[in-house]
């Protein structure tokens, strides 16, 4: 069928692997070996990297062909959920300024949103720190990332801290911050809004940073199968760990329950 007579196929059957077939399936090997050891998310730049700290003579290309081949890749993060552009309704300043050390509670409080993975799908978190002692004063979790998931974790901050004076809540220019709705939503409860400046994520800092760690710490060790394992997991983390026990550089290295409780111990003692 392939036009090879019987003789030359059993011939070519027979005859041994060349020598830069040999170092290949040696180097495939390796190249399993320390993928598995890096947790199943290294990609060729860093299996090479490995491959000559231990003598192994080759070039990048090469790796990249071989896990190719042997059907290796590495671990990537998973792609932002894609939502359709709101309009911008009410753009408020930048009344913050970067100002992420207030020297009291309730003068300055950051919100933002954040996206987890499941396998039914998508769970958005939003979440309210009060950025004196970086606590998370509110949050919730829903399906859809609504203006409801933002106001239900403004209205827990509100219920729990019952703030005297005015507070200057800061947030993004997403839809859900930019509506009618969190607009009158501040003004009915006595909050001054403050904006990011557009697509500059450093004037939001403090909750990208927590973002980071909740990532970091909790969601990238877990496989969430359902929204309520993701849920409860989550919960445990900001209430059970975060809150009440994970240390912070800017907190003296107290957790934010404890800092907060000094600082009210301080001003009773005097």
């Amino acid at each position: 069928m392939l036009d090879v007579h019987p003789s030359g196929f059993y011939s070519w059957r027979r005859s041994p692997k060349s020598r830069r077939c040999r170092e290949d399936e040696r180097l495939s090997g390796l190249i399993k070996q320390f993928w598995l050891e890096s947790g199943a998310v290294y990609g060729y730049r860093k299996i090479h990297s490995d491959l000559r700290e231990c003598g192994e003579q080759c070039g990048p290309n090469r790796v990249h062909r071989l896990m190719r081949n042997a059907g290796i890749r590495a671990q990537v993060g998973y792609r932002r959920p894609r939502h359709k552009a709101g309009h911008v309704h009410q753009v408020t300043p930048n009344l913050l300024q970067r100002q992420f050390n207030p020297s009291a509670p309730n003068e300055g409080w950051v919100t933002d949103i954040t996206h987890i993975r499941t396998h039914e799908g998508w769970l958005y978190l939003a979440v309210v720190l009060d950025l004196f002692s970086r606590r998370v004063i509110g949050w919730s979790m829903q399906s859809r990332i609504t203006k409801d998931l933002v106001l239900d974790a403004l209205l827990m901050a509100i219920w729990r801290r019952k703030p005297a004076g005015k507070v200057i809540i800061h947030s993004d220019q997403g839809s859900q911050y930019t509506s009618h709705d969190w607009g009158a939503f501040l003004k009915a409860h006595g909050l001054e809004g403050s904006m990011s400046r557009r697509g500059n994520c450093h004037d939001n800092a403090v909750a990208e940073s927590f973002f980071q760690l909740l990532k970091r710490e909790r969601v990238k060790r877990k496989i969430y199968t359902t929204r309520d394992d993701a849920r409860a997991d989550i919960f445990d983390y900001i209430e059970m760990f975060y809150n009440n026990r994970r240390r912070h550089g800017s907190n003296e290295h107290l957790s934010p329950v404890e800092y907060e409780q000094r600082h009210h111990e301080r001003l009773e003692s005097v």
